[in-house]
């Protein structure tokens, strides 16, 4: 895969960090934080490009140890195969302890139930806390960056959650200095975000500079899509296509990666790290905004997601 290496930064000192390398070196720094604080963590991993990222920096924060936390996945039933099969097969090349919470289960139980619109998104919040309770996770690392989406914007890197798993913003803490403050009442938890202060463009060329594999769902490839709400969705059992929207093949990729029936494809011919790099460069839309339906159910989707549990 090729290749390209971010742009050379000026600075002052030849002792200075450059860009990509404070932000490291803050993530590293939350990762052992956290490993310090708490208990039981744990590192929500879907196999998307954000979660992808945060292992690779948890990798090098410990190394040569292992890595003291699990990971977490919520699948929805309807996940990409591509993303699932990268899921895990880097399970078993680190050895690490995979934990699954099926949405399936909770509908096959009656616990939850189909939604008219196919998406199974907002339904991942009952297995999402359930299991979080369950194992007593104190600490749960998320991808979330504050560029994605405003409500994203307001989390701090340390957010409370109490013993509902619900966020409520009146309760974020001041993180002066970079100091973090993980203590927390019996049944409540932390939600940890290492990649904060990161943008898109941030991720992209650093996952270029260490030469991070990612599934090729992100990368330019001719696919299945049809027509709806201005995306381009691939076609699954979640009910698409309905009647009226016409299946064609296409030049796509992913900017960002979830349950086929809510994540749309961009037309794009960027089959390489670098040409992802200037397409993003010259992007004006967020990832979320350009692919997510459903972060476009209400001004405050996401907000109102997060206050129920959600990551």
């Amino acid at each position: 895969m090729t290749t390209v290496a971010s742009v050379p930064e000026e600075t002052d000192s030849p002792y200075a960090l450059s860009h990509l390398d404070a932000l490291e070196s803050e993530a590293v720094h939350i990762f052992r934080e956290v490993a310090g604080e708490f208990e039981r963590p744990v590192i929500l991993f879907s196999g998307g490009k954000d979660s992808i990222l945060m292992l690779h920096l948890a990798l090098k924060a410990f190394t040569p140890a292992p890595v003291p936390f699990s990971l977490l996945h919520v699948d929805t039933g309807h996940n990409f195969p591509e993303v699932l099969a990268y899921r895990d097969r880097v399970v078993e090349e680190h050895r690490l302890r995979l934990h699954v919470a099926s949405v399936q289960d909770y509908i096959d139980r009656g616990v939850l139930k189909e939604r008219p619109d196919g998406t199974r998104n907002p339904l991942q919040i009952v297995p999402l806390t359930e299991k979080i309770q369950s194992e007593r996770f104190d600490a749960v690392f998320g991808g979330g960056r504050r560029d994605e989406e405003k409500a994203r914007a307001k989390e701090r890197v340390f957010s409370l959650r109490d013993e509902f798993s619900q966020w409520d913003p009146r309760r974020q803490r001041p993180e002066l200095w970079n100091l973090y403050n993980g203590r927390h009442a019996p049944g409540e938890h932390v939600r940890v975000f290492p990649l904060s202060n990161w943008t898109e463009l941030d991720v992209w060329q650093y996952i270029a500079r260490e030469r991070i594999e990612l599934p090729e769902i992100y990368f330019a490839h001719e696919r299945e899509v049809f027509p709806r709400n201005g995306m381009w969705l691939t076609a699954g059992e979640w009910g698409g296509p309905k009647r009226g929207e016409t299946v064609e093949k296409r030049q796509v990729r992913y900017r960002t990666v979830g349950d086929m029936s809510c994540t749309g494809a961009v037309d794009s011919d960027a089959d390489t790290i670098e040409k992802v790099i200037t397409e993003i460069a010259a992007s004006r839309l967020t990832e979320r905004g350009a692919t997510r339906a459903d972060d476009k159910l209400s001004e405050a989707a996401m907000e109102d997601r997060k206050r129920e549990g959600y990551f």
